[in-house]
């Protein structure tokens, strides 16, 4: 019994022992703990790039890109009905050079594209029987003469009762006749551009000119040398872009919304770079064909370089006259949600490297060292442009151009980068940070 209570005390002892080593392991564990955050530095906060806002380029740069400079323009983007249409000429505003009698064609002086003014030389046709018509137009005088005498001689019998009636009245219609083919001849000869008192015999013509009716371009040529024309054939049209317009189709329901002196913008099918202007004059009254659209004509105003009779366009016709600023859509460069423009600036793009405050204090200690560079900086960049970027709100979309809000006011003149301007951010974004 006494054995049994001693071993039970043994095994008593020696978990209290174990007990309290323990708990002093974890005494000294955690005191060491301590000691050791105690002793480690703390972490250095991190550090924030500054966002880069100004970019430089130099000349050589600039040019590989294609960057072009422009301004914010006052488009009217925000109320406007899109159409359809072509451009057209009235039909009193072309013509056909033609010959009033056919012949062959002995000469061309004119191709295609040549400006002419009316009553130019277009072509001279050649026919025996413009001879024919001057021979008769002498040769008639002479018997006119002599139809006069015979019906003076037949008179003078007649009032003698030594002559019958009959042959007075025969002789004054014979004369009459003459008469009016002489009449007759005179026209016909002027119509051919001869002045009838300048024909006779040593002088008669062969040939005839044909000449412009209007001013004009001309637009197409029918006739070459040696074809034979006539009335039904002309020689050339010719078109006077002068007074060009278009035509619109639009529908039904955008109709109403349509009214005399709106103005509309329009771009040409296959050059939509250019934007050109036009005001609304007329509106149709009656639908064109199956297409339940009605025709809006309209004057072209302004530049007209480059519009020809017939091509397809795209218009804007502006439902009011408010006014909105707009750079073209590719001015505008999207980053992180949000979007921007680039504008030439005299600011200069801070320098900065990994470690933020370093630079600062490589300044202090070696700015010595830093003053070579930023020369050698500097004459690098040459004739080279700083540009800015400014965020701004984006607006509708038409006729290439967007409307836009800088968030930011921007002074009068500000120059824009139209042209190149995903260059620019893309250089920017690499140079401005290491998140890139």
């Amino acid at each position: 019994m006494n054995i049994q209570i001693k071993i039970l005390l043994a095994a008593c002892s020696i978990i209290l022992l174990n007990s309290c080593g323990e708990q002093h392991k974890e005494g000294d564990g955690h005191t060491h703990g301590t000691a050791a955050k105690a002793a480690a530095p703390e972490k250095e906060p991190a550090h924030e790039e500054p966002v880069q806002t100004i970019a430089s380029l130099t000349a050589e740069q600039i040019k590989a890109a294609g960057i072009t400079l422009g301004s914010i323009e006052q488009k009217n983007l925000t109320a406007s009905i899109k159409a359809n249409g072509a451009l057209r000429v009235p039909n009193n505003n072309k013509a056909n050079a033609t010959s009033l009698y056919g012949g062959v064609i002995k000469s061309l002086k004119v191709q295609m594209g040549d400006y002419v003014r009316k009553g130019q030389v277009i072509a001279t046709i050649e026919n025996p029987q413009f001879i024919q018509l001057q021979e008769e137009y002498l040769t008639i005088g002479s018997r006119i003469t002599l139809a006069e005498q015979e019906l003076q001689r037949q008179r003078e019998l007649t009032e003698g009762n030594a002559g019958a009636l009959k042959n007075l009245q025969n002789a004054t219609m014979e004369l009459n006749t003459l008469r009016t083919r002489r009449s007759s001849l005179q026209k016909q000869i002027q119509l051919m551009g001869i002045n009838p008192s300048s024909v006779h015999a040593s002088n008669l013509r062969s040939a005839l000119v044909v000449t412009s009716p209007i001013n004009g371009t001309i637009s197409k040529e029918f006739a070459t040398i040696g074809s034979y024309v006539d009335v039904s054939s002309p020689v050339v049209e010719i078109v006077d872009n002068g007074l060009l317009h278009l035509d619109l189709q639009v529908f039904e329901r955008d109709l109403p919304n349509i009214k005399v002196g709106q103005i509309v913008l329009f771009t040409l099918t296959n050059n939509p770079q250019t934007t050109y202007t036009a005001r609304v004059y007329n509106i149709g009254s009656s639908f064109e064909n199956e297409s339940k659209t009605v025709a809006v004509h309209c004057t072209v105003t302004g530049n007209k370089s480059g519009l020809i009779d017939g091509m397809n366009i795209t218009g804007m016709v502006s439902i009011n006259n408010l006014l909105t600023s707009a750079v073209p859509a590719e001015a505008i460069a999207e980053a992180d949600g949000k979007y921007y423009i680039f504008i030439r600036t005299a600011k200069e793009a801070e320098a900065h490297d990994d470690h933020g405050h370093a630079h600062d204090e490589r300044e202090k200690g070696h700015g010595h060292k830093d003053e070579p560079a930023a020369a050698a900086h500097a004459e690098s960049q040459g004739s080279g442009m700083n540009f800015e970027k400014v965020e701004v709100l984006k607006g509708t979309t038409d006729m290439g151009y967007t409307a836009i809000t800088p968030v930011r006011e921007l002074p009068a003149g500000t120059e824009v980068v139209v042209k190149g301007a995903f260059f620019i951010n893309a250089a920017m974004s690499n140079t401005g940070g290491h998140e890139h």
